[in-house]
């Protein structure tokens, strides 16, 4: 066992990253991790392996063993901080989810911080986004304890990089969903979080994220912002890589004596002095406007135009508005300008700042409009007039610049009225102050012009502000510039303009450019002992154009025995080379541009006097025909260098010819020509390697982009699954809906059923009751003898009464419900009694038998209750029928009287 222990020592690190032994794996790390540390640059082999395989620092950091993942993470650390870009742009990808979900929610103390460090590495050195994305991404997960690790990860990027590196916008769309979540951890670092970001942005952050948090929460916010407030500003605490090459290169200048650049000055400037708030949300004003502004604005009432102003500076009052034709509006303002009423001009005023700060650049266009109204009403004395006009005159400024407004303030210092100069001269001292663009030399002029005639004003107030104009200018431009504006002063008043020019602050600094440089001397002749015709050769490889050449001198006597062909064509140039720079080239270009002349001194000559350095050795060379063959090489077998070997492939014949003068080239270079071969060769093979890396990075993207494809086309179709499955259920809800219609149809196509059936029952049963009977017959056959009607026969007229009530009885019995017998009070005098059986009916006439006289009449009648007819239904036809009966019933009684009238029968008793 022990030997084979020995042996993993011995694998190569990828083996050891992915050996099944948790121990050989974290022997591994660690060694990965010192190798690192010792590679002596950035492109070490020891890289390499892990650059073309990003997934063993996947293994490495998502290690089952906390005591391998501990040491896998310290690995990745140090290939982050001593490796190129490359090693975080390959392995970011597969190495940012394992970190967030297993390193940062570590309770280990050492994986947790490796974690930790590992995110700083890779803000540090690529772009944030993706790794804010990344861990966002975790806000959805399952466990609350991930959830709080990645908000608590999110706190420290932002203490320690700041709001300027690290976008907090997405952060803070997203806090009230954490905000929301039931983990008391998560809504406590949640919490932490908030006040982080409230370190950095103040009250500019609450727009994205604060209606959406509840009344309690936005309680305790507000509590933790006040003991915030008090704190100095946060500062960003550790720096980019781009960040930590300036500051290097700035260190190295400053180290040398060498100043910044203005470019460079200009730029610390504008990050020193920054105001903007680091994050602004664009807002559409112009949707917002009430309908009814303008008009509200051209009311005749001060109220109603001081309304419509406050209600357009309520909405206008935001860091950053999208533009848009505010031409209409800003014509109104201008017109408040000369409104009467001082509180209008205020809240015009108040509105055209907003405007100002809002739109930035976009408000050039509208200057025109506003700036001059406003400098005229400069003559109100009131301060708050005054300083509110003050206030959108220094947006507007802000919004333009120092030679956009400059003309308008100049013309304004004429007036006729001391106030308005004295305001305009404080306007453009303010304008002279916070600029950061030096003005030119006209317009320095045009501004010295002016407070030069400020300070001979008779009020001493324009004086001091002629003075102070004249001292910040001076602070500007420095004293040589301003030195024939001040000659007319005198000494008093040049006193007192160096008193302001010393306690002045100023944003811009005048930069005169730096003299052109000197022309190099024409060249003398060499002497005449010394001088050589050089004939021209074609343009060397590895040398750079130089300056035309001087007029040409006159021949000497000594003439080069070989001629050489006239150059048919140019060749290609090649890079300059590293130890013989363009300096030492010597050569010139000719007149005609197509060649190139290279004069070098022979053997023991003297150096020629164009010479950069007296001690620099001269080579002479004959001319080179610039023909489809190699070229030749120089006289006295010296050669010339790798720069004066071409680069064109020779023929099969060339190559024959001049194998022996290579031969004597290679065997006659020098030590310093052999480094800087060497060099080359070293140069070559970094750049095959590096094209290699692109290489294969570039498939490695290629197969990203196919495995993005491949999911994209993943999701359309789940999709399209998902937009089907909506259809079919909509379908089914149309359907379901169809039929609850057509359903509520048929129920009230039954009721109407079920009525006219009730309203046909009705008609048959009044159809098949008996008719009332003709008792005339029977009485007419009762009559005895002599004409009068005999017991009998009334009797029988009674039986048929009686049964023709039973009949309307019946009819009754099939048309009233229980309801509404119950509703009646019963069944009746001949209802269904209780208990008993509803086909049953109970006559009281039958047990009293026949009655006469009133008796009977009042048996014939129908019996009434309070409401009307006994036995009446909802529909009306049974009392109809009842009518009917009543009336054949009063007709038989009256023929009976008439009958027994004409007989003298009297009823018996």
């Amino acid at each position: 066992m022990g030997d084979q222990e020995e042996d993993f020592s011995q694998l190569p690190l990828p083996d050891r990253f992915t050996h099944k032994v948790w121990k050989v794996r974290k022997e591994g790390y660690e060694a990965a991790a010192k190798e690192f540390e010792q590679a002596e640059d950035a492109s070490s082999p020891v890289f390499r392996p892990f650059i073309s395989d990003s997934n063993l620092m996947k293994v490495a950091v998502a290690d089952s063993n906390v005591a391998a993942q501990q040491e896998g993470l310290g690995a990745l650390c140090s290939f982050l901080k001593h490796g190129a870009g490359d090693c975080a742009t390959r392995t970011r990808p597969v190495t940012l989810g394992p970190i967030v979900e297993k390193g940062v929610p570590s309770t280990r103390a050492g994986v947790k911080q490796n974690a930790l460090e590992a995110l700083m590495l890779y803000v540090e050195i690529t772009k944030p986004d993706p790794v804010i994305e990344e861990i966002m991404a975790m806000f959805g997960h399952k466990q609350p304890k991930i959830i709080a690790a990645s908000l608590s990860a999110l706190t420290t990027i932002f203490h320690v990089f700041g709001v300027k590196i690290v976008d907090p916008v997405p952060v803070l769309k997203a806090l009230p969903k954490v905000f929301g979540h039931s983990d008391k951890n998560v809504r406590v670092e949640a919490t932490n979080l908030c006040v982080e970001l409230y370190r950095w942005l103040k009250d500019a952050m609450k727009p994205l994220f604060w209606g959406d948090l509840k009344d309690l929460q936005q309680q305790d916010l507000e509590k933790k912002f006040e003991a915030v407030k008090a704190e100095p500003a946060p500062k960003q605490e550790r720096l980019t890589r781009a960040q930590q090459i300036a500051a290097a290169a700035a260190a190295e200048q400053i180290d040398q004596g060498v100043a910044a650049g203005p470019e460079a000055e200009e730029g610390i400037e504008e990050v020193e002095d920054e105001d903007e708030p680091a994050i602004a949300i664009s807002v559409n004003v112009l949707e917002k406007v009430p309908q009814d502004f303008l008009e509200n604005v051209g009311s005749s009432k001060w109220k109603d135009r001081k309304e419509a102003l406050e209600a357009f500076h309520a909405v206008a009052n935001v860091p950053k508005i999208d533009p848009g034709p505010f031409d209409d509006i800003v014509s109104a303002l201008g017109k408040c300008m000369k409104d009467a009423n001082v509180m209008v001009v205020v809240t015009a005023a108040n509105c055209v700042e907003d405007l100002s700060k809002g739109l930035k650049r976009d408000f050039t266009k509208y200057k025109g409009r506003v700036m001059g109204p406003m400098m005229e009403r400069l003559k109100e004395k009131k301060q708050n007039v005054a300083d509110a006009l003050g206030a959108a005159l220094d947006g507007v400024f802000l919004a333009t610049s120092l030679s956009d407004c400059l003309e308008e303030i100049l013309e304004f210092l004429k007036h006729k009225t001391p106030q308005v100069k004295q305001e305009s001269l404080k306007f453009l001292i303010r304008c002279l102050k916070n600029t950061r663009t030096a003005p030119s030399m006209p317009e320095t002029k045009s501004i010295a012009d002016a407070g030069t005639k400020m300070m001979t004003d008779s009020v001493a107030t324009t004086r001091d502000g002629g003075a102070e104009v004249m001292g910040t200018l001076m602070k500007i431009m420095g004293d040589k510039p301003m030195a024939p504006f001040l000659d007319s002063l005198d000494d008093i008043r040049k006193a007192k303009v160096k008193e302001f020019c010393d306690a002045a602050v100023v944003k811009a600094k005048n930069k005169p450019k730096p003299p052109p440089a000197a022309k190099a001397a024409p060249k003398g002749p060499p002497p005449a002992a010394t001088r050589k015709v050089v004939k021209k050769a074609p343009a060397s490889l590895g040398a750079k154009k130089s300056a035309p050449t001087a007029a040409p001198r006159p021949a000497s006597p000594t003439v080069d025995p070989t001629p050489s062909p006239a150059p048919k064509s140019v060749s290609r140039p090649t890079p300059t080379s590293r130890l013989g720079g363009p300096s030492k080239s010597g050569l010139t270009a000719p007149s005609g541009g197509l060649r190139l002349q290279k004069k070098l001194a022979g053997p023991g000559g003297a150096p020629t006097p164009n010479m950069a350095s007296p001690a620099r050795r001269t080579i002479s060379s004959t001319s080179i025909s610039d023909t489809d063959a190699a070229p030749a090489q120089p006289k006295l077998g010296l050669g010339r260098g790798l720069a004066g070997r071409s680069l064109a492939k020779p023929t099969q014949t060339s190559t024959h010819d001049s194998a022996p003068p290579a031969a004597a080239l290679s065997s006659g270079l020098t030590a310093i020509e052999r480094a800087e071969l060497e060099e080359l060769r070293t140069t070559k093979s970094s750049l095959n390697t590096t094209i290699d890396d692109f290489r294969a990075q570039i498939s490695k993207h290629e197969a990203d982009i196919n495995a993005l494809r491949t999911h994209e086309a993943e999701l359309i179709e789940e999709r399209t699954r998902n937009r089907l499955t909506i259809k079919a259920k909509e379908t089914q809800l149309v359907r379901a809906r169809s039929d609850a219609e057509v359903a509520e149809e048929q129920v009230q196509r039954q009721q109407r059923e079920i009525e006219r059936l009730k309203r046909e029952l009705a008609r048959s049963v009044r159809a098949t009751s008996p008719p009332p009977a003709d008792v005339s017959d029977q009485i007419y056959r009762d009559m005895s003898a002599n004409g009068r009607i005999t017991p009998a026969g009334y009797d029988r007229y009674e039986s048929a009464r009686a049964s023709r009530e039973a009949g309307y009885q019946r009819a009754r019995s099939y048309m009233t419900s229980p309801s509404e017998e119950k509703e009646n009070g019963g069944a009746g005098e001949f209802g269904v009694g209780k208990g008993r059986s509803p086909g049953r009916f109970e006559r009281r006439g039958s047990e009293r038998g026949v009655e006469r006289g009133s008796e009977g009449s009042r048996a014939e009648s129908p019996r009434v209750s309070g409401d009307g007819v006994r036995g009446e239904v909802s529909d009306g036809q049974p009392i109809e029928s009842w009518r009917r009966a009543a009336e054949v019933t009063s007709q038989l009684k009256a023929r009976i009287e008439q009958m027994k009238a004409r007989q003298g029968l009297g009823r018996p008793h």
